[in-house]
């Protein structure tokens, strides 16, 4: 198997949404998103399988080692041999692969997030950086389009944040920032026990309100110049969008015991709504 069909394969298997955006890219494009887009999902894939910390911990001091080979021209995973054809092209800066290792590090270290600062910085390495590298591969010529990238990136994490409540907390972990649990006085037990009520319902619509606000703040960073090329993304952010509307419309405080999500002929109607110019996020 070539590097570029492990990549192919790694991605086939995610089941992402992320994958409606590669339709309209050309051939080169769309490899470099794909090895882009499996590395995020061999790194991840560390975090979800891996239960003892030390062999998470090496196998992702593995992978800074191998980011360092394959900005040296000796990878040695196929990831990173599919990656190499694309670093120099679209000037991949190393130190954003590393930030997304940190990220997934984070997922070792922390099962609780004390506020919004410390949460913004995990989704700033696990999301912006890919969406700041994802930009560079679309193609840009005004540099005010990365910062478009970062917030998309925060909008992102913070609607998979949302999306998956109920999900994170039978694993343990709760990413909603403690001290806002505190300010509506919801203890840990009320979210881990996946009890419904009035304040739960507060909380997800607090939550949502401020990931709106990053999709505002990333449109309005983006240049007019930069729109076409940055479709891909524009698409990612309005299939999540709608997502979130879909979650405060269908009674928010249900997220603790469902999984909401789109079907998939409504997504690929918003991926050509948006590519024929149509938006959600306003």
């Amino acid at each position: 198997m070539s590097p570029q069909d492990y990549c192919k394969q790694k991605t086939k298997e995610s089941h992402s949404s992320f994958l409606f955006a590669f339709i309209f890219l050309s051939q080169k494009k769309r490899n470099a998103l794909t090895a882009l887009y499996a590395f995020c999902r061999e790194v991840d894939d560390i975090v979800d399988e891996c239960k003892e910390y030390e062999i998470g911990k090496n196998k992702l001091d593995w992978w800074r080692a191998e980011i360092d080979r394959l900005y040296n021209n000796k990878p040695q995973h196929p990831v990173t041999k599919a990656l190499e054809l694309y670093i120099s092209e679209y000037e991949l800066d190393q130190a954003y692969f590393i930030e997304i290792i940190d990220g997934m590090e984070m997922d070792l270290n922390f099962n609780r997030y004390e506020n919004f600062k410390q949460l913004q910085l995990y989704c700033y390495r696990v999301a912006s950086t890919v969406g700041i590298l994802s930009a560079q591969i679309f193609g840009y010529k005004d540099s005010k389009t990365l910062k478009y990238a970062h917030n998309l990136g925060i909008a992102l994490q913070l609607t998979n944040i949302i999306r998956d409540i109920g999900e994170d907390v039978k694993r343990g972990r709760i990413y909603i920032p403690l001290d806002e649990l505190k300010e509506l006085n919801i203890n840990e037990a009320e979210i881990l026990k996946c009890i419904k009520d009035k304040k739960i319902k507060d909380l997800v619509e607090n939550q949502t309100k401020r990931a709106q606000s990053f999709y505002r703040l990333a449109i309005d960073n983006l240049p007019n110049i930069d729109k076409k090329n940055q479709k891909p993304g524009l698409m990612m952010g309005n299939i999540y969008y709608v997502l979130l509307s879909q979650i405060v419309k269908d009674k928010p405080e249900n997220i603790l015991n469902q999984k909401i999500g789109l079907p998939r002929l409504k997504k690929i109607l918003i991926v050509l709504l948006t590519f024929f110019n149509y938006r959600w996020i306003s």
